[in-house]
């Protein structure tokens, strides 16, 4: 079951990733500055924003099985339009139904881990299908790179838009709950107004808005530095740029391995993911070396370093929300929590695209190394203890004020 969401996640990143790999040559055909790309990638970012409170809740209504096949049929229609682009306008329009449906695969896929995996090994199992972004970031620049080269942009995005309806097909009659299924599942989800008023969540929101923004960066911007900063041309980013994406993928299984062996040698749930995504952010402040040394080599490394401590402390805040709520909650806390990261998504981007135009990638790295360390200051200070519930009643959301 882990697999169909590792596979979600490696089609999710193939259809974001396309524009990544596609944006010099589209920003010479549609004649876009940097201020103009930073808003096609805010489109994105701010449906995405929109949709993931609303993807979570739909997700927990729905069920999993309904719920992810209609965040995949919705994000693949939306990949198949890009083709279809004419202009900065039309591409930021069909961004922004991408968006809408990419929300809700991270919110599905906690919910499957969740579902099928105990404590001791779902920080594990959500690293395994988050690996998927990984993998389809590694897949995208040498498969996009030569699929434009040899028949242009709009084939790029029509094909990898139509692996998602071949995964849709299969998904549907495979997907079933665990034999342990509980009453869990049967209970219905919790508003989204109680659930805001939990420390848990708040707190949670605000770490993810400080630390998902610099994968966003990464994403979005990094092919565009090579080509700009470093001289890269189309060939080179096909042949160069995956590497620090493979490493993103070792990350996750890292993350997820770290705060198991921590759990395995008696330490607490709130010690061992917390104590992880500490550790990993400190790894991402590599960044700020990588935009002050001049080997390209050297970049390649230390942003690999960085995309490496990003995935390993994804793959426990991924296991935060399991850890408290029962499971007829998490993927609308996740959504909900996802909201805060789309906001600082936007925010940063915005940020971004201006800073790169009036100064240079220079105090953008820098920031972008710092921000982890202020996502694990959050987690420790405001987060609180880690505790389980098992039912969200007005006696055990009082713990979770506290």
């Amino acid at each position: 079951m882990i697999s169909f969401a590792f596979w979600a996640t490696v089609i999710n990143y193939l259809d974001r990733q396309t524009l990544s790999v596609a944006a010099p040559v589209l920003r010479e055909q549609f004649h876009l500055s940097n201020v103009e790309y930073s808003r096609v990638v805010f489109a994105f970012l701010l449906a995405y924003t929109l949709s993931n409170g609303i993807s979570g809740i739909t997700i927990d209504r729905l069920g999993t099985k309904l719920g992810y096949a209609l965040c995949m049929a919705w994000w693949s229609v939306a990949a198949l339009l890009h083709a279809f682009a004419a202009g900065g306008l039309s591409l930021g329009m069909f961004r922004f139904l991408l968006g809408i449906g990419e929300a809700g695969n991270w919110p599905a896929g906690v919910k499957v881990a969740t579902e099928w995996f105990p404590e001791r090994e779902r920080a594990l199992a959500s690293g395994i299908f988050n690996s998927g972004s990984a993998v389809g970031a590694v897949l995208a620049p040498p498969i996009v790179a030569w699929i434009l080269l040899r028949y242009g942009w709009p084939p790029a995005f029509v094909s990898v838009g139509a692996v998602g309806l071949i995964w849709l097909v299969l998904w549907l009659p495979a997907y079933r709950k665990p034999n342990a299924a509980t009453a869990e599942f049967e209970a219905p989800p919790m508003s989204a107004g109680i659930l805001l008023r939990t420390r848990f969540v708040l707190g949670f929101t605000l770490a993810k808005a400080f630390l998902d923004p610099v994968w966003y960066f990464y994403l979005f911007w990094f092919p565009e530095y090579l080509t700009r900063a470093r001289g890269f041309d189309m060939a080179a980013i096909g042949k160069y740029s995956w590497i620090p994406f493979a490493m993103a993928g070792a990350g996750n299984f890292l993350g997820g391995g770290l705060s198991g062996w921590l759990l395995q040698r008696g330490k607490s749930v709130t010690v061992a993911r917390k104590g992880a995504v500490t550790f990993f952010a400190a790894l991402m402040t590599s960044a700020i070396g990588a935009v002050l040394v001049q080997p390209a080599w050297l970049v390649i490394a230390l942003v690999s370093i960085a995309m490496l401590g990003y995935t390993g402390s994804l793959a426990n805040m991924l296991a935060l929300p399991g850890d408290v709520f029962p499971r007829n909650a998490v993927a609308s806390v996740y959504g909900l929590a996802s909201t805060g990261s789309g906001l600082g998504g936007m925010l940063f981007t915005l940020i971004t695209g201006w800073v790169v135009d009036h100064y240079s990638y220079t105090p953008v790295f820098i920031g972008f190394g710092v921000l982890p360390l202020i996502c694990a200051t959050i987690l420790w200070l405001l987060v609180g203890e880690l505790r389980p519930i098992r039912h969200l009643d007005g006696v055990s959301l009082g713990n979770l004020f506290a």
